[in-house]
């Protein structure tokens, strides 16, 4: 009787092995991805084509374009090249270029972007500063007297120029030496901003970036989408007696 018992137990047993077997999935091997072809550079024009794309690659690079559609690249190029059909007129091409280029500069100044609108967003509440339409903030230090410049106007001026974290980029002060200048010809922030002024008086100004530099940002010193903070006294509103030399804020 116990004989017939383990035997049972052992036939069950195999089954139900056999059937664990096989549920069991089986795994497929992934299928190997094919290596990249190695380029081999055997004539001058091979040479040069790769040149050619390498210094095309870097100059598209220091725009802040992080990835491109490099086939769609490639087609371009070749069509271009080849006098082949284009797909998008100048204006178009045009277009989505700065608009490519203008989302890179975005996501790769994104913090200099979020700084300047919290910045702005706290100090428009502090005591004495007011905000314009265009988004320019700003705090009377002395008040003058008389006549407001025009756009048309050239100015005389002393400044001083800093981001916000205080680094200064630029004064007259230090140069003890006004600057003349023409309001047109200056950044939007200026220009706004010195026509709220009268002779003798003196300002703060915090100037966001697109009424600054905007997303291109000015030299080593000033950042793309930097906000940037003024301390501006205007000291006489009329023609310059000489030409001016090169200034900040253009």
């Amino acid at each position: 009787m116990m004989k017939k018992i383990l035997t049972a137990v052992l036939v069950t047993a195999t089954f139900a092995v056999s059937a664990q077997v096989k549920k069991a999935p089986v795994k497929k091997a992934a299928p190997a991805k094919p290596a990249a072809a190695a380029i081999s550079l055997k004539t001058s024009l091979d040479s040069a084509s790769y040149a050619f794309g390498s210094s095309i690659g870097n100059s598209l690079q220091s725009t802040g374009l992080t990835a491109l559609n490099y086939d769609i690249l490639l087609k371009g190029i070749k069509d271009a090249f080849t006098n082949g059909k284009l797909i998008m007129d100048q204006s178009a091409a045009q277009r989505a270029i700065e608009k490519q280029i203008k989302k890179a500069g975005e996501q790769k100044f994104a913090a200099n972007v979020t700084e300047g609108k919290t910045f702005l967003a706290k100090n428009k509440s502090a005591a004495g500063v007011k905000t314009t339409a265009s988004g320019l903030q700003y705090q009377v230090i002395k008040e003058g007297a008389g006549a407001h410049p025009s756009a048309e106007d050239t100015v005389t001026v002393h400044y001083k120029g800093t981001l916000l974290n205080g680094k200064q980029f630029d004064s007259s002060y230090d140069r003890n030496e006004p600057l003349a200048l023409p309001l047109n010809g200056v950044i939007a922030g200026w220009t706004e901003g010195v026509q709220l002024m009268t002779a003798g008086s003196k300002y703060k100004f915090w100037i966001p970036y697109n009424l600054a530099y905007g997303e291109r940002g000015a030299g080593s010193d000033i950042p793309p989408y930097s906000t940037l903070v003024f301390e501006i006294e205007l000291i006489k509103i009329g023609k310059a007696e000489s030409s001016a030399p090169e200034q900040t804020g253009k």
